[in-house]
């Protein structure tokens, strides 16, 4: 049985005006447990916003770790995304991704850091997403270097678009990436293709090793679903904050 401590969530709903994308975009964020606004906070930003709190329980799994596993207490920004335009805002071969990759780091970004104290480095500013959540998230670190160094990558959708502009890069010793996928995604179907994620994930570590990134890598039982990422994001989550 869940603690009753975990389910005490401090969760704010925000909504900002996008001058890139034309329309508004609904943030979450989640606020530790003991929430000072005179401190300062490491802070996770999410793709798919809605999914993470709903399928992914990144914020019981937030408390769980400030509470009993010595985290330091963490904010959390949940972006949330229109599922019907979600390839065309991720994928870099999509009509929306120039303008949502510059929503992210010139609107959201600043938005966020002037209404909340988190902290403004690149190492204390972690990305996650799952699928092209994941591959977005690696593309946003790739054209803001000065502002991103830090991935949780849940299946990422590495298509061959995102990894030839991988391998456009000569030097990613800044990054450190966590890196998961199932075994069971060999023959995923999605609105662009049937694609294997395991050979997919496997060539883009190799990408990311050759130019001296920092890979924190695996591969185990799991399908593309939230069911399987759901069980990895404390490890993910531990491995930045701890």
């Amino acid at each position: 049985m869940t603690d009753s401590r975990y389910l005490k969530r401090t969760i704010l709903k925000e909504e900002i005006q996008s001058r890139h994308l034309g329309e508004s975009r609904t943030l979450r964020i989640y606020l530790p447990p003991g929430y000072n606004e005179l401190l300062s906070y490491p802070v996770v930003y999410c793709q798919d916003g809605e999914e993470f709190f709903n399928f992914g329980r990144i914020a019981t799994f937030a408390n769980e770790l400030i509470l009993d596993d010595n985290i330091e207490p963490f904010i959390i920004v949940g972006v949330e995304v229109n599922t019907k335009i979600r390839t065309q805002e991720y994928a870099p071969f999509g009509s929306r991704f120039a303008a949502y990759t510059a929503c992210f780091a010139e609107e959201i970004i600043p938005y966020v850091e002037q209404k909340y104290p988190v902290r403004r480095t690149r190492d204390q500013r972690i990305l996650a997403g799952d699928s092209l959540g994941g591959s977005v998230s690696m593309h946003i670190a790739l054209l803001y270097p000065e502002m991103f160094s830090r991935i949780i990558s849940l299946s990422g959708a590495y298509y061959e678009e995102s990894r030839t502009i991988i391998a456009a890069e000569k030097d990613l010793s800044a990054l450190d990436v966590f890196m998961i996928v199932g075994l069971q995604e060999r023959d995923f179907q999605s609105d662009t293709g049937v694609y294997d994620f395991v050979e997919l994930n496997r060539a883009t570590r190799d990408l990311l090793l050759e130019r001296g990134a920092t890979v924190r890598y695996a591969e185990k039982d799991g399908k593309h679903l939230w069911g399987f990422w759901q069980k990895e994001l404390p490890d993910a989550l531990k491995y930045f904050l701890q």
